[in-house]
């Protein structure tokens, strides 16, 4: 671009104005600053290669060069972290936050304290504020862990428990159940 005016400050600051409106200033330290024609659109080169753009409706695009990380920010308060490893972050504006991985595996932190996973196979994994864990499966069983137990429940209606002392049940639809001990005898089974 043609040059229409250049100005030299004392403090070793250079300013050049283009024939196109935009406005370029050097600093000493090698960081340089762009002003876009619409004198809205500013981009900053900084001296460690890191760059600033901002755009005319308010977003802010951050790029870390160090980290190969690109920061943006929203008018309205949306965050977006995209890393160099392909994860993305998203920090809503109400505190949620998700987080997709290279593995396409979806990470939702809600502000209350729960977490759900949701991992490429369609397995999707509730964390509740207590601990207590929430698996569903694609193939239609489905998993609670507490405290206390872990059950799971097949899609014909079986739920098999395992309590923290080792004793398992299992409930059949026909009504039927099954106790064993922690060392997988039976101690009662109601065949039906």
């Amino acid at each position: 671009e043609e040059i229409q005016r250049e100005t030299a400050y004392p403090d070793g600051k250079v300013e050049k104005v283009l024939k196109n409106g935009c406005h370029l200033i050097f600093f000493p330290n090698g960081t340089w600053k762009k002003v876009g024609s619409d004198g809205k659109t500013i981009t900053i080169t900084f001296f460690n290669g890191d760059v600033k753009q901002i755009m005319p409706d308010q977003t802010v695009i951050y790029y870390y060069a160090d980290a190969k990380t690109t920061h943006t920010t929203y008018s309205d308060g949306l965050e977006v972290l995209q890393f160099s490893n392909g994860q993305i972050e998203k920090h809503y504006p109400d505190g949620k936050k998700e987080i997709t991985f290279p593995d396409q595996t979806i990470k939702n932190l809600f502000t209350d304290g729960q977490e759900e996973s949701i991992f490429p196979d369609g397995t999707i994994v509730r964390v509740q504020r207590d601990g207590s864990k929430t698996i569903e499966f694609n193939n239609g069983q489905r998993e609670l862990h507490t405290s206390q137990f872990k059950r799971r429940e097949y899609p014909d209606g079986t739920v098999k428990t395992v309590y923290m002392n080792g004793q398992q049940e299992t409930k059949y639809v026909s009504g039927r159940v099954r106790v064993k001990d922690k060392d997988g005898n039976i101690i009662m089974d109601t065949k039906l």
